[in-house]
């Protein structure tokens, strides 16, 4: 097999299909399928995948694979085809599927650079570039363009003197470092420790050492912690008593951490029963997908290792996803604790090295488990026992920019692959996979109750407006301010939530209503108090506070809304002893603050942890008696047919936080709509009646799990092109599709126009539409011609979570 067939690095509807490149015969049989290769393209050097090997190709004349990127493969064939089931399914580029499953340090960074054409010689260019090309064959793109040299090198170019090279170099190497290991057995050193002089206390000290420790040493170890000099290291070196060589090591995130080894502990009779039915699955190695619904707080952690278990005693492998990073530093400890080394950790708060290293010791075979978030589905194990998404109701696991998948599909894509179950995990499950269990396509297992049979905590809901009339114009209601000092006296946690960071949604003028606005995206800018800056968290852009009203130039401009940052200010005056840990994106942005705050929360060094969304979930402190939602309606009122759906789930996770073990808990809800019945039912944690409720508006509406969702977006910096784009598409869409789907269009997006791009929409309701797919690729690739000269671009959501 002496041809390649290889997807190339350049994400274009021209180039996304297989081209075919000969083998040189020094990498006859080296090159496999799933390997990384360096082939011309065009004038350019790229990155490409090879994806299967032949004898023969239509093509007479084939150009050679330059070089090979890798020494194994990086996608093994189960990855490869999955790769291929990716693309179909979300309708993006094969090269985008590949890249999306490997880690960011393997995509490809191209260098591009000028060099003297063959058999040119300095002396033939003008004056102006020849010091430029003296005693180097090739000069930087950057460094021409810095100089001002990129027309004098086009002519160059045109006449064949010079030409153009893309060097293709991998993001990240590999960590090295330098280890001194003796080059002789400890006999040997014995007797040469004798020939050496008296006066050489270090040299004698250091033989000593490795007589009794003849395994390699890292040289920073042996000058930093045991004192050795580098000058003593060089004369046992210069002796051949003792080598040094450079090794290959691994980074560690938690190399510094100890993780105290946990044991299996004994199931209640509900987890033995839920559990019951996943291990005859892994038993029989058979697909199956079941959904665990059970309570905050009744031990759906347990049933996860405990099924790990048992698929690692058959020789098998695991994936654990998690939301994001909020529930990775207790996640880690109880998987470290039960699984040691066996596991590798992949998530966003890693560095692109520690990330790298990590998925190398799953491609390697090092590590049983692995557990991150959305993207750890791709990790390359050969063998998967079993596959655990937990709060799989959580819009983190599908993925918002190409190829746009959902990573509960990924898994049960992968799961038919190996024949091994799936647990979908969640107290509040989706209403889709809920409506799957409901009708016997996933198995539901259920835990009712807490694991210690503690009661749920008490929830009572305070109507702010309420609140207003009588005059209390804070942020705490008195019924919330009242238990705060209550749990302060008495020495326990609370946890306050707010869904928004920031410290003021906005800022507006009480005279005339203008509200600062961005001026490239049709949303407000927010507020950040700790630089007085005001920011659109659409495009990035930053200006000042206004001190007066651009609008009116009246001085009455106020900041609405409640941040943290804000909160965090109230608190600090009304209750000043107490000490608060605020936990949002601006405190958690630089890598181990999550892991810091949490810790000093834990360890009693806090009273109050005040936070955003990342402190909902997982979270389990046994100190916590009280929780205060200072905002119950933030999510409500969002142009979002899930909006309901994501309040109930939200609050019913942040209730769970409380009284979790022996102390009992309580929470205060605060919201403008009390009579809503998300959260009326998030009260009383009721999910069956809510599903119930929100079943019977989605069934009016017409929206999943009855009906499938596509949505198409239009965008453009022109207003006009923009809307007669989706136009065309919305007409040509609804002569294509059965009358019981509804095509709706086309419509301005919720946010109209984000970094000075005009949005428009389409969006396709649908039970059955075989050709579905096949009409939004036609429409793919009619548009994307346009795309590059007119900054037009379409894109497409198969089932999208975010409608904005």
């Amino acid at each position: 097999m002496n041809i390649a067939s290889v997807i190339v690095d350049v994400p274009a509807k021209q180039t996304d299909k297989p081209f075919d490149y000969q083998i040189p015969d020094k990498w006859l049989g080296m090159i496999v399928p799933g390997m990384r290769v360096i082939v011309p393209f065009g004038p350019r050097r790229v990155q490409g995948f090879v994806i299967g090997l032949k004898e023969h190709s239509d093509f007479k004349k084939l150009r050679e694979i330059q070089e090979p990127m890798d020494l194994m493969p990086v996608l093994n064939n189960e990855l490869l085809s999955l790769g291929n089931w990716l693309t179909d399914k979300t309708l993006s580029f094969k090269i985008s599927a590949f890249q999306a499953m490997l880690p960011a340090a393997l995509k490809a960074k191209y260098d591009k650079k000028v060099k003297l054409a063959p058999g040119t010689s300095i002396d033939e260019l003008p004056e102006s570039l020849r010091h430029y090309f003296d005693g180097n064959m090739a000069i930087g793109w950057e460094d021409a363009v810095k100089g001002g040299l990129v027309t004098v090198l086009q002519k160059e170019a045109a006449a064949g003197r010079v030409e153009v090279l893309y060097e293709v170099r991998e993001r990240l190497g590999k960590k090295h470092l330098k280890y001194v290991f003796p080059l002789i057995g400890s006999e040997q050193l014995k007797s040469a420790l004798d020939e050496i002089s008296g006066r050489a206390v270090k040299q004698k000290e250091l033989l000593d050492y490795f007589i009794n420790h003849p395994e390699p040493v890292e040289a920073r170890k042996l000058s930093s912690e045991l004192g050795f000099s580098a000058s003593a290291i060089k004369g046992l070196v210069s002796r051949g008593l003792l080598g040094e060589k450079d090794l290959e090591v691994y980074r560690d995130p938690y190399e510094n951490r100890e993780f105290p080894k946990t044991n299996p502990l004994d199931l209640t009779p509900a987890q033995s029963t839920a559990i019951a039915p996943v291990r005859a699955a892994i038993s029989e190695e058979r697909h199956e997908v079941f959904l665990l619904y059970g309570v905050t707080g009744s031990g759906k952690t347990e049933i996860y290792l405990q099924s790990i278990q048992d698929v690692i005693k058959r020789g098998k492998e695991a994936i654990v996803l998690v939301p994001e990073i909020s529930l990775t530093p207790q996640m880690v400890e109880r998987f470290k604790g039960r699984f040691g080394a066996e596991v590798a950790v992949l998530h966003s708060g890693l560095s692109a090295g520690e990330k790298y290293d990590e998925w190398r010791k799953i491609q390697r075979r090092e590590v049983k488990v692995a557990v991150g978030a959305r993207s750890a589905i791709f990790a390359p194990f050969e063998n998967l026992g079993i596959i655990i998404i937990d709060e799989e109701h959580e819009t983190s696991y599908k993925q918002e920019e190409m190829p746009r998948y959902h990573a509960r599909d990924a898994a049960i894509e992968r799961g038919g692959k190996h024949n091994c179950p799936i647990i979908l995990g969640s107290a509040t499950p989706s209403l889709e996979s809920f409506a799957r269990a409901q009708k016997g396509v996933y198995s539901l297992l259920t835990l009712p109750d807490r694991m210690n049979y503690q009661p749920m905590p008490e929830v009572e809901i305070v109507d702010m407006r309420e609140e207003l009339r009588s005059g209390n114009r804070s942020m705490f209601s008195r019924k919330l301010f009242e238990k705060l000092e209550d749990r302060l006296e008495k020495k326990e946690q609370i946890v306050l939530f707010l869904n928004k960071r920031g410290h003021s949604s906005f800022v507006m003028c009480r005279d005339c209503g203008y509200v600062v606005g961005c001026p490239h995206c049709d949303i407000s800018l927010t507020y950040h108090k700790r630089n007085e800056q005001m920011k659109c968290h659409y495009c990035g852009y930053e200006s000042h506070v206004p001190l007066q009203c651009p609008e009116c130039l009246s001085e009455h401009i106020r900041y609405f809304g409640t941040g943290t940052q804000k909160v965090e200010e109230e608190l600090g005056k009304l209750l000043p002893h107490a000490r608060v840990v605020r936990m949002d994106m601006d405190t958690t942005g630089r890598k181990g603050s999550h892991e810091r705050l949490l810790k000093e929360f834990s360890e009693g060094r806090a009273d109050i942890l005040l936070g955003t969304q990342m402190i909902a979930k997982g979270l389990d402190f046994p100190n916590i008696t009280l929780v205060g939602v200072l905002s119950a309606d933030t999510m409500l009122h969002l142009p979002d047919f899930r909006s309901a759906e994501k309040t109930f789930q939200l609050l019913t996770q942040v209730s769970g936080r409380a009284g979790r073990h022996e102390l009992l808990g309580e929470v205060v809800i605060q919201t403008y709509t009390p009579d809503h019945y998300s959260i009326e039912l998030a009260g009383t944690q009721n999910y069956d009646l809510f599903y119930q409720r929100e079943m019977m508006a989605r069934k009016v509406h017409k929206y999943p799990p009855f009906y499938y969702l596509a949505l198409v977006t239009v965008s453009h910096d022109q207003l006009m092109k923009a809307v007669s784009v989706t136009e065309q598409i919305t007409s040509f869409l609804r002569a294509r599709v059965s009358e019981d789907a509804v095509v709706l269009g086309p419509v301005a997006s919720p946010i109209p126009r984000i970094n000075d791009r005009y949005r428009y929409q389409c969006l396709v309701k649908y039970k059955r539409e075989p050709s579905l797919a096949e009409n939004l690729k036609q429409v793919l690739d009619r548009y994307q011609k346009e795309e590059g000269a007119g900054g037009l671009q379409v894109s497409v959501d198969i089932n999208p979570y975010l409608l904005m």
